[in-house]
């Protein structure tokens, strides 16, 4: 019965990133969307790719944080193999058990722990980057200028700060296993959505949109939140629908909205393909001592 459910959820998902893919094609001019891709100044994408691949190292480092405070003492070598091997999960098998699973399943295998504790501190590693994203995103709306939404700079404001409260309360009450690492796990968030928007700023530079970037890295913001929802595979067509119609009320080009989220969705299913490596050769969890 499990195993059925999990096929409808994943058949369910492709089914909703399919037709999202299908609506977002029928509105904008394809062929254009590719000629604005064709025209990518390549010295730009590579370090867009390389600031790409930084951020997911730093993420790695962010949660094996929170494993070490369970007293799980990964290396961290052998925690960017586990990362990247439920990148590629995530992305590549979505039929089959998803990354964040995986990689729960395999510490719980090799180490005594409380099944609760793992789950709690791999969705903690998910909402800390969300609530950076959510920052990141309020911290540009400042710089927006949209007369159709009054007060929108005291709402960004406010809303930072009940963000960081919310979250720090969350943690205190149900978490507080880990919650000596809170602001520390804040500080490698930060650094980690600070290089994705490095990423996506260079992936502007390469694609030559000069013109209206904190409109672009704000929607970028956006459609990576509306992606980490559990609604498509790896976020694929959530993020590009988020795109367009960002677009539209930021009154930006469309068509340049949905050859960024392309872009971006081809270097991260890059980065996530080397995690292929450790799907068949499973990675050793090795550990130091304390």
């Amino acid at each position: 019965m499990i195993k059925h459910r999990k096929h409808l959820i994943t058949a369910l998902k492709i089914s909703i990133s399919a037709v999202l893919i299908y609506f977002i094609f029928s509105k904008i001019n394809i062929e254009e969307v590719v000629q604005t891709i064709k025209r990518t100044q390549p010295i730009y994408l590579v370090m867009a790719i390389l600031a790409f691949v930084v951020s997911k190292v730093i993420s790695s480092f962010r949660l094996n944080l929170y494993f070490h405070e369970l007293k799980i003492y990964l290396t961290h070598k052998s925690n960017l193999k586990l990362y990247l091997l439920g990148m590629f999960y995530n992305l590549f098998l979505p039929g089959g058990i998803g990354g964040d699973a995986y990689k729960g399943y395999l510490i719980k295998k090799k180490f005594d722990i409380v099944t609760k504790k793992v789950v709690s501190v791999l969705v903690l590693d998910r909402l800390s980057g969300m609530l950076l994203l959510f920052i990141y995103a309020c911290l540009l709306a400042l710089f927006l200028n949209q007369a159709d939404i009054p007060f929108l700079k005291v709402v960004a404001v406010v809303g930072m700060i009940l963000s960081v409260v919310v979250f720090w309360i969350l943690n205190k009450k149900f978490f507080p296993y880990v919650l000596p690492v809170f602001w520390s796990s804040f500080g490698y968030s930060a650094l980690v959505q600070l290089f994705q928007l490095i990423s996506a700023f260079l992936i502007l530079k390469a694609l030559h949109l000069e013109d209206n970037t904190v409109a672009y890295l704000f929607i970028f913001l956006i459609s990576s939140i509306v992606s980490v929802l559990p609604l498509t595979i790896g976020g694929i067509g959530s993020r590009e629908v988020t795109f367009f119609y960002g677009a539209a009320w930021l009154a930006l080009d469309q068509n340049a909205s949905i050859g960024i989220s392309m872009v971006f969705f081809l270097i991260t299913a890059l980065v996530s393909l080397l995690g292929i490596v450790y799907h068949f050769k499973k990675p050793e969890l090795d550990t130091f001592e304390v």
